[in-house]
């Protein structure tokens, strides 16, 4: 019966089709709206590859932009000096131009963990070293903790191993910003003792204390806060810049003074040992 049923429908199929009337357009119009439909579901899976590849070129361009600004910067600042009859050898480009960008693609992200981590698709052979801060286009991500020649694993805000030294943008009051292992959106900024005036929505930047980042970067906003009166340091809840769930695209900040500071550090720690 069944293939009785199946031979059936097939030769309506056939004569409907052979029809020149009213049901043969009625088939016709159904295929095109059909085909129709099939081609604009190939053209959005087509237009969805190509925005990803879209993006990629965007954060490029973009890190190159920024690396370009600074450059302009440190010939800026050389000219200035030679107009006030500085002579060359005494050129000095300030730190905070001492910086350069590295563009990089997050592979791998974990947020639901107790410690997170992030890999990256580049690594010694683009210039990433360990130590080196992280950035994306709203502000902190993390610093990179090893590498190898084609990828790097970062260890961000959301892994309480580290902590970001940041401070207030407006008074310049530090702290080390530490994750607390529950919210992805949310660290803790400590150490912030109870006569530092500010208010919630203020906003949280690095301090430039260390050589991971330079000062001024945005971390966050304050969302809370709160102070016992035995205590003497507030407790203050810090909304992170960064959404680490839509994370795609980096830039890795390259301290071209990082090793000659490093090494001036250890050698008066190394004597203060010996004393």
């Amino acid at each position: 019966m069944v293939f009785l049923f199946v031979a059936l429908e097939i030769l309506s199929l056939v004569l409907l089709s052979n029809n020149k009337g009213y049901q043969r357009s009625i088939m016709l119009s159904s295929g095109n709206t059909l085909v129709g439909r099939m081609y604009e579901a190939t053209n959005a899976f087509v237009e969805f590859f190509k925005l990803s590849e879209a993006n990629d070129n965007l954060a490029i361009e973009n890190t190159q932009l920024k690396n370009r600004v600074v450059e302009l910067e440190n010939k800026l600042n050389s000219l200035t000096d030679t107009l006030n009859n500085v002579s060359w050898k005494n050129i000095r480009i300030s730190p905070e131009n001492e910086y350069a960008y590295i563009t990089a693609k997050v592979i791998r992200n974990t947020t639901h963990l107790t410690q997170n981590y992030i890999t990256l698709n580049k690594g010694s052979l683009e210039g990433i070293a360990p130590d080196m801060g992280v950035i994306g286009d709203d502000g902190v991500v993390g610093i990179v903790k090893s590498v190898s020649p084609k990828f790097s694993v970062v260890i961000p805000i959301l892994n309480p191993k580290i902590q970001i030294s940041s401070k207030f943008k407006k008074n310049n009051y530090s702290g080390p910003l530490v994750w607390n292992g529950k919210d992805s959106r949310f660290a803790s900024l400590n150490d912030i003792a109870r006569h530092v005036r500010f208010s919630l929505g203020d906003t949280i930047v690095t301090s430039g204390l260390t050589k991971n980042f330079p000062g001024g970067i945005l971390v966050g906003t304050i969302n809370d806060y709160n102070i016992k009166e035995s205590d003497a340091y507030y407790n203050i809840q810090v909304k992170l810049a960064v959404n680490y769930r839509t994370l795609t695209h980096v830039k890795v900040i390259n301290y071209k003074n990082y090793s000659e500071q490093s090494a001036l550090e250890k050698q008066v720690t190394d004597e203060d040992k010996k004393k």
